[in-house]
């Protein structure tokens, strides 16, 4: 599936009824990360498998979330890959990704 139809279909489910919308996908993006890091806690914890099938679930929660956020700013979802990938090959070039921070 393409990113723009992916935004299209997503979309399409994003029904909430509340006040403070920003807030509310803010809150659903970090509860969803939270659940990915509880699989990793048990992984590490317990020694169990990570499940896949749970986290396959997880992370496309996520990503529901951030193609909500970015469509509500007007941001298409091709355009943050395409600037992350530069970014990140940019400072591989550097020699910096394993440096902190944003300014490297």
């Amino acid at each position: 599936m393409e990113f723009k139809e992916y935004q299209k279909k997503a979309r399409e489910t994003a029904v909430y009824d509340t006040g403070d919308v920003v807030g509310y996908l803010f809150t659903g993006l970090v509860s969803e990360v939270g659940e990915v890091a509880a699989l990793y806690e048990r992984r590490m914890r317990d020694k169990e498998p990570l499940d896949d099938y749970k986290l396959k679930h997880e992370l496309g929660d996520i990503l529901w979330y951030v193609t909500i956020l970015a469509e509500d700013e007007g941001i298409d979802l091709e355009d943050i890959a395409k600037s992350n990938i530069e970014k990140l090959h940019d400072r591989f070039k550097r020699n910096v990704i394993h440096g902190k921070g944003d300014n490297r």
